[in-house]
């Protein structure tokens, strides 16, 4: 070996080369909500294995049986446990406390947050300041124990549950500290037709991903649409 060979640089990862997600079981905490059932449904219909929770579980599995394609209705506890990853959809009044109670259900899980945490005033919508720093982050300090990344964020749960539209035509930007994890949730996001997941930064980005629904939500009312993003050059 001569010592150019040595010092050789490893060949840098195709990041499109993603991993082979679809026997891993998705839980949807918030699942009875429209963005967790939209997200449950495309997910479900794309052949992942989905189970959608509820603190009720049996408005979960109403909630299961009316999504069909064999998904699966539980407690948020009994969702968290059998599940691989976890998709945090609760409203953001109930996140802290929702994520607090099932901190031990969640450890050793891949988690993702896909919470919003937005303000309503006649002008319209607006971010809300986290302590912080985001809804990802505080669910981060909050579960010590779970690999958090974030993603989801700027789906629209119209198009979600639309049941007449096949492809979902958007970019779902990503966040994480481990690669290995926010492959995998890229790869998710990729199971369900018409969506790249794209890799956006860690999560101290988060706050700029989870406001800028804000912005989406005036350019739909204004122009009557489902908005979403696509990333170019990439």
């Amino acid at each position: 070996m001569t010592s150019s060979d040595s010092t050789q640089k490893p060949q840098a990862k195709d990041p499109w080369d993603l991993p082979d997600v679809s026997g891993l079981v998705v839980g949807v905490l918030g699942g009875t909500g429209d963005q967790g059932r939209g997200l449950a449904y495309r997910l479900a219909r794309a052949g992942q294995k989905v189970i959608i929770g509820s603190r009720a579980a049996d408005r979960a599995r109403t909630a299961a049986d009316e999504l069909g394609h064999g998904v699966e209705g539980a407690d948020n506890a009994e969702c968290a446990r059998r599940s691989d990853i976890v998709i945090i959809a609760v409203p953001w009044e109930g996140h802290a406390k929702t994520l607090e109670a099932l901190r031990e259900d969640l450890a050793g899980k891949l988690v993702v947050d896909c919470v919003n945490p937005l303000g309503f005033d006649k002008q319209g919508a607006y971010a809300l300041q986290v302590e912080e720093g985001s809804a990802a982050q505080q669910a981060a300090a909050l579960l010590p124990d779970s690999r958090v990344t974030a993603a989801f964020h700027h789906l629209s749960a119209v198009l979600l549950q639309d049941e007449s539209i096949d492809e979902i035509d958007t970019d779902v930007m990503v966040l994480g500290e481990s690669r290995a994890d926010t492959d995998i949730v890229q790869a998710l996001a990729a199971r369900i037709p018409g969506m790249r997941g794209i890799f956006a930064g860690r999560l101290r980005n988060a706050h700029q991903v989870e406001a800028l629904v804000a912005n989406l939500i005036s350019t739909n009312r204004r122009y009557k649409a489902h908005a979403g993003l696509r990333t170019t050059d990439v």
